[in-house]
């Protein structure tokens, strides 16, 4: 009799609490799809996008590789015409991702960081979903082997929760191709590699001392995808990497991993 006192209760307190907690993430849920909608709404009225490019195999021509060390381009000086507004709200915004058939459809930010945007929308507001990011050591001004954007993994399928449907070999095949814009360049973005990994696994490596060493790094990452493509990849392509978590093979430490192949769109 002593035990029901106290019992229903502490059950009784479990579930209000339980509930409050799924309000608060339903709250963010939410919020973040607001903000997102708004970011969506600045981008899409500021002047019509160039439409996403049908979802076809890459391409396998292979080209020869340059000498020396990755060239730098120069970038225009002034942001193209769909990011202003979005630079008026926060000039960390440096870009955007499209992707057909899943929910991203995002600005890219960039921090002085990897942290900073973990728990921040684009805005610069705090938020749980965070924003989709661009690692610090990338620069959209300079054409750099390995772009890396990072972006969670929300359970409603926001961010990058839906690159988990990439682990399927059906929508991986008719999902090929993305959309990937910058302040001063487009570019269509061609996946040849999708796979799990953990933290410990160095695929966001941006810089490379040597051709040699770059062209290693691509083939391994060719080599690691579930799914085989027929793409060429030489030591003048850039590539973009996609990265979010993944609880495959840790439930901390794992992460979702895409590449795609850079071409720059006139």
């Amino acid at each position: 009799m002593n035990v029901r006192k106290w019992l229903t209760p502490l059950c009784l307190g479990l579930m209000l609490f339980s509930g409050y907690e799924l309000t608060g993430i339903l709250r963010s849920y939410h919020d973040n799809r607001v903000v997102m909608a708004e970011a969506q709404q600045l981008y899409g009225n500021a002047e019509p996008q160039p439409p996403l490019t049908e979802a076809v195999e890459p391409p396998g021509d292979a080209i020869e590789a340059p000498k020396g060390e990755v060239p730098q381009t120069e970038s225009p000086k002034e942001a193209r015409t769909q990011f202003r507004a979005l630079l008026d709200v926060n000039p960390d915004v440096i870009g955007w991702i499209r992707i057909a058939n899943t929910a991203i459809d995002y600005p890219v930010v960039q921090g002085q960081d990897n942290a900073y945007y973990l728990n921040r929308n684009h805005k610069g507001e705090e938020s749980s979903a965070g924003s989709i990011f661009l690692d610090f050591r990338n620069d959209i001004g300079k054409s750099q082997p390995n772009t890396v954007i990072y972006g969670h993994r929300m359970k409603d399928g926001s961010m990058f929760g839906d690159l988990k449907k990439f682990l399927k070999e059906d929508f991986f095949r008719k999902n090929l191709t993305f959309q990937y814009d910058t302040l001063y360049h487009s570019y269509r973005a061609e996946i040849f590699s999708v796979y799990p990994a953990t933290a410990d696994l160095n695929y966001i490596q941006t810089g490379f001392g040597s051709e040699q060493e770059y062209a290693t790094f691509l083939q391994s990452l060719q080599e690691r995808s579930l799914f085989k493509t027929d793409t060429v990849l030489g030591t003048e392509d850039r590539i973009l990497t996609l990265s979010t978590c993944d609880y495959t093979l840790d439930p901390a430490k794992g992460r979702l991993v895409i590449h795609a192949n850079l071409i720059e769109q006139k």
